[in-house]
């Protein structure tokens, strides 16, 4: 089905921002939602037109995910910096329902950063067939060596106003989002330049204070790169970047949904703490995701993976994730106890509002791309369609 056809999907429970349809249907047309409505007053004149109409069986249907924190899946990792491995990646998570996404880097020689963002750029162009690629993430080398996590310290470096506009500027400003660390010298000005430029400042991979991390969220930052991973924890003491993160309202927080790298009961408290509004669930997905346990590569570094979990060979850090944004939904659901609707609003609105794309994508509404996902009772994607494209049927 190209995105050209027109087609409804009935009888499915469909899933908007602030409610539920439990018996609905969508008409696309053109890659566009032009009518959505219940299923009852389903309108019988479209019954004569050559219409592709599709039976939900009364699953689930959401808009696409989109996913702020990709490193890779399948065996491929955005640092390999190919058009194919992109194309590789943006299929599988296409396959768990994510419909857009952010190529994020990882800490290494500048030549090689720059070359995974004019990859990603090269491909954007170039996805028909799975998740559209929405711009990349720098995820460092302006990050604390304290807290570096799964990044290679060696290319760690304080933030530089001249390597950040270099990689910036790459690939016509591809880059959407940066992840920072405020307690570094020259963090804060860069933070100030980012958000003049509409990218998003994210701190991260920091040991910033409690007042370092305000003061960085003065100076423009408005997300959390990995809410409690690789930042400095709440203390009764001191808050910590934890703490300064959790009680300002106005800023977005990562969450990697996948109850090994935050506890169930903890991401219950941020989501209580912070609301859905600013929320955003995602993967932090690497090469791993949708392949056996074994060994792999995270950039440089030797990962092993058993039972799912990615860790460091060296020092036992979590590295990644193996998570899918479908599995990011079932623990929201399953583990934390919040509604399906919320957990699409995670994982759908709030990217799509963070990346300015509000008005066309993150929400099933008319005049919005055909970015859906059908689950079915288990939440198991059953079929996923970007701009009115089907791209995967189970």
């Amino acid at each position: 089905m190209d995105r050209t056809s027109a087609f409804v999907i009935r009888n499915g429970r469909l899933v908007l921002e602030d409610s539920v349809i439990e018996s609905g249907y969508i008409l696309a047309e053109h890659g566009v939602i032009r009518e959505i409505g219940y299923d009852d007053a389903f309108p019988r004149t479209l019954a004569t037109r050559p219409i592709t109409v599709l039976d939900a069986h009364g699953q689930w249907i959401l808009p696409g995910f989109i996913d702020l924190h990709i490193h890779g899946g399948d065996g491929y990792e955005v640092m390999d910096g190919t058009v194919r491995s992109l194309e590789a990646i943006s299929r599988f998570h296409a396959r768990h329902g994510t419909t857009g996404w952010l190529p994020t880097t990882l800490t290494a020689e500048t030549a090689d950063v720059e070359r995974a963002i004019q990859a990603a750029k090269r491909a954007a162009g170039r996805v028909h067939d799975g998740a559209q690629i929405l711009g990349v993430h720098l995820e460092g080398p302006f990050i604390s060596p304290k807290r570096c996590g799964a990044q290679n310290p060696k290319y760690i470096i304080p933030p530089s106003m001249d390597i950040l506009e270099r990689l910036t500027s790459v690939a016509e400003r591809f880059v959407k989002k940066v992840t920072i660390a405020p307690e570094q010298e020259g963090a804060l000005n860069a933070i100030r330049w980012l958000s003049t430029h509409g990218i998003i400042a994210s701190v991260g991979h920091t040991d910033a204070t409690f007042q370092q991390t305000r003061a960085a969220i003065s100076a423009g930052a408005r997300h959390a790169t990995h809410l409690f991973n690789a930042m400095r924890g709440l203390h009764h003491r001191e808050g910590g970047t934890v703490g300064a993160m959790l009680l300002s309202g106005d800023v977005v927080c990562e969450l990697i949904a996948d109850g090994h790298h935050v506890a169930p009961e903890v991401m219950n408290l941020a989501y209580r703490l912070k609301g859905r509004d600013n929320v955003v669930l995602i993967t932090d997905a690497m090469a791993a995701a949708g392949k056996p346990d074994g060994d792999y590569q995270l950039g440089q570094l030797d990962v092993i993976v058993k039972n799912g979990v990615a860790v460091l060979k060296e020092g036992n850090h979590l590295a990644g994730s193996t998570l899918t944004m479908d599995g990011a939904i079932r623990n929201m659901v399953s583990r934390v106890g919040i509604h399906v609707r919320d957990a699409a609003y995670m994982a759908s609105t709030v990217p799509a509002r963070e990346l300015g794309l509000a008005n066309t994508r993150g929400s099933i509404a008319l005049g919005k791309y055909a970015d859906l996902v059908v689950m079915d009772e288990g939440l198991h994607v059953v079929a996923t369609w970007i701009a009115g494209r089907q791209v995967f049927a189970r």
